[in-house]
């Protein structure tokens, strides 16, 4: 017998080959097996097909509602509905949180209001803040109604939060304590827990007021004398976080200090709800995602199975840039035609010259970006930092635009145009090395994302510049 959700050793690659080997032998259009027995009876058809039917929705029941999302991931849009309707509605919720946003976009649009309302009701209220926002507004409202009076005003608390705030993140899943008892009292009412909440390494000793007056290690607990009390051997100094705090700089925390959960409180000290390494785990993946997305110029996650026109839609604004500055980098070449058509090594030479700026650009513009995501980096650190990537952009160049120099010696043997090409090797990447600085620097400085389309204007400043450089003083030099 099968056990709901496990976790098995098999790859994720392994358990969707598995999940599309059965969704193929089950037809959910025709409602008929694909296989090669035309001629059997009816009756047979259809146990086959309820027997497919069956296998598939037993694989589905076993797997993991994480593995169950990213095979929903890894469908296209027609097949992942047909999984979708199979899984059973009580594992909906779960399964909704794990999915990227937009997949869960297109599984929101298949579900009616009840379906969702019934996914939902399965939810705690630090969960259904994750889930409301991309819910329609009649279900939140008809689902506010549902909760009684502590889950509703949870959840109004998680959603009063910015999805960069630690309010935002945490959750109301834990263990509270008096510090005036001993550790076999609390032993004894840990026992009537039929399950303590995921992730509790620590327990939260509370005044009656329920401010926050330390934690209780639960190793402490079990290697400390049942006798002894709570405020003996709590922890009165713990990491704690505000509602308010940035989410990016609590996930720092909880890497610093190796922590696994730990307390949220108000100004007044009130004990508001916890983080735990979960949570910092999946909000450094998605904004390490979100950060590569944005380098790349797209404004949003994208479901890779998406319509046409949503993934349009989605690229076309940094296109637009793209070209406005692809544009701008032909008229540079436009302004020495004449110089080319002198010296045709130029047209040979130039890519070079703009790709090897764009590379070294795009590495100091994500060393600079990755600074900052990890908060070693402020506007104040600008002028060293331009100081140590020219050092290091002098050196590169000359060293790479001697050997470069050399090649094209060797091809055109002309000592003239070596020495060109070199100096705009150096002098390009200077250029890369202090707008790669620049950039993302004055994007902080102006309250806009520094890796929004990072790589784009990088690119483009290093063809125009390249291109400009070299062409120039070839045309100064050589012509």
């Amino acid at each position: 017998m099968s056990v709901p959700n496990r976790k098995s050793p098999e790859s994720l690659q392994d358990r969707l080959e598995q999940v599309t080997y059965l969704l193929h032998k089950y037809d959910p259009v025709e409602g008929q097996v694909q296989d090669d027995h035309d001629d059997a009876p009816v009756s047979v058809e259809l146990s086959l097909h309820e027997q497919n039917l069956n296998e598939l929705q037993l694989k589905l029941e076993e797997l993991h509602p994480a593995d169950v999302a990213y095979i929903l991931e890894s469908l296209p849009l027609e097949e992942r509905l047909a999984i979708w309707q199979l899984v059973k509605s009580d594992r909906d919720g779960d399964i909704l949180l794990e999915v990227s946003d937009a997949v869960r976009e297109t599984l929101i649009a298949d579900m009616d209001s009840h379906e969702l309302i019934a996914a939902a009701n399965n939810l705690d209220a630090d969960e259904l803040a994750d889930l409301a926002p991309d819910l329609p507004r009649d279900v939140v409202r008809e689902l506010m109604d549902t909760l009684d009076a502590q889950q509703r005003e949870r959840l109004k608390s998680a959603l009063s939060y910015a999805d960069d705030q630690v309010g935002a993140l945490m959750d109301f899943d834990m263990v509270t304590i008096r510090d005036d008892v001993s550790l076999e009292v609390v032993s004894r009412y840990l026992r009537r827990f039929e399950m303590l909440p995921d992730h509790t390494d620590k327990l939260f000793v509370v005044d009656n007021e329920g401010r926050l007056k330390g934690v209780l290690p639960i190793k402490k607990l079990l290697v400390s004398s049942p006798d002894a009390l709570v405020a003996d051997v709590m922890a009165d100094d713990p990491v704690i976080f505000d509602p308010q705090d940035d989410a990016g700089v609590a996930a720092q925390a909880f890497e610093r200090y190796d922590l696994v959960s730990a307390p949220v409180v108000d100004a007044k000290g009130t004990l508001y709800g916890r983080l735990t390494i979960d949570q910092m785990v999946d909000y450094i993946r998605e904004e390490s995602e979100a950060e590569v997305l944005a380098a790349a110029g797209l404004r949003e996650e994208e479901d890779i199975f998406a319509s046409v026109w949503k993934s349009v839609r989605n690229r076309w604004a940094w296109l637009a840039i793209n070209l406005c500055t692809a544009l701008i980098a032909s008229r540079v070449i436009g302004l020495f035609e004449g110089s080319i058509e002198k010296l045709v090594a130029l047209a040979a030479l130039m890519p070079i010259v703009a790709g090897i700026g764009g590379n070294s650009g795009n590495q100091t513009i994500t060393m600079i970006v990755r600074g900052i995501a990890t908060g070693q980096v402020q506007v104040a650190h600008g002028r060293r930092l331009l100081r140590k990537e020219a050092g290091v952009a002098l050196i590169n160049g000359v060293f790479w635009g001697g050997v470069l120099s050399l090649v094209a010696y060797l091809l055109y043997g002309h000592i003239a145009l070596s020495i060109v090409l070199m100096a705009a090797m150096v002098l390009n990447m200077l250029l890369a090395a202090l707008m790669g600085v620049f950039i993302p620097l004055c994007r902080m400085r102006l309250g806009r994302d520094p890796a929004l389309g990072s790589s784009v204007l990088i690119t483009a400043i290093t063809d125009s510049g390249g291109f400009f450089i070299f062409l120039g003083l070839a045309t100064l030099f050589l012509l």
